[in-house]
């Protein structure tokens, strides 16, 4: 409790506040990371269903696994942890969530500027004329694939499949806020998929105190992280946005 203390401290004495999120955090709103026991990637072999050469060759197979994860996506609310960070924004603290997810929960809990690292679930986009549309709950239901309007072709979920380039302006973006940043909360992630995990790397070369919450220790937590809390960032986010209140 008392580095908490700390913690809520150095945030309102700093303020300029990234948080930098990855599964772990919509764990607890219903989506089960992808790696582990319950990840997607034990029922679906990753390099047949994820990537981008798998579903420009087979789309209506990758679109099987496609449909679960928007079932998910579709059905999960923001956590505490989502909720706590939306209210960081609020108070003036965090300038903005750099996040892996692509559930758009960040968004769902009120956060404004949030950096998408590998796109949203909530969008289709035409992998061929680049044209885009919301993913609805009525986008399920056609089979065997959503079809671009313009060319006919599938449409995929706007999400960076392997053998995509990060989003330049995503990349671009994340780096300033990184830089930028006085606090870098790390939440939820197991700091291992670059390039992403590059990031609180840059935060820490430009001097930011490093915050680090997740259920096991990381790559991160004995080379740069200053403050390490193991647990649910559902437990501890909560209370610091209490301490600054």
């Amino acid at each position: 409790m008392e580095d908490l203390k700390k913690v809520a401290e150095i945030v309102k004495e700093k303020g300029q506040v990234v948080a930098f999120t990855g599964a772990g955090i919509s764990v607890e709103s219903g989506i089960p990371t992808f790696r582990g026991a319950q990840g997607l990637w034990e029922r679906y072999d990753p390099d047949e269903y994820a990537h981008i050469r798998s579903f420009l060759r087979n789309p209506e197979k990758v679109w099987m696994m496609l449909r679960e994860m928007a079932y998910l996506i579709f059905e999960a609310k923001p956590s505490p942890a989502h909720l706590a960070l939306g209210e960081l924004e609020r108070m003036g603290f965090l300038r903005a969530v750099i996040t892996q997810n692509v559930d758009g929960l960040h968004h769902e809990a009120g956060n404004k500027n949030v950096i998408e690292y590998h796109g949203n679930h909530r969008w289709l986009v035409c992998p061929s004329c680049h044209s885009k549309k919301p993913f609805t709950r009525e986008s399920l239901n056609v089979f065997p694939y959503p079809r671009c309007e313009r060319c006919e072709r599938a449409l995929k979920p706007d999400v960076v499949f392997f053998g995509e380039s990060i989003p330049l302006d995503a990349m671009i973006r994340a780096n300033e806020e990184a830089k930028n940043c006085k606090v870098m909360l790390i939440i939820g992630t197991s700091g291992v998929v670059y390039p992403a995990a590059e990031i609180p790397y840059i935060s820490k070369a430009y001097g930011a105190t490093i915050v680090e919450i997740n259920l096991e220790r990381t790559p991160f937590t004995n080379s740069i992280t200053d403050y390490f809390f193991a647990g649910s960032a559902s437990t501890y986010l909560p209370e610091i946005v209490k301490l600054l209140k």
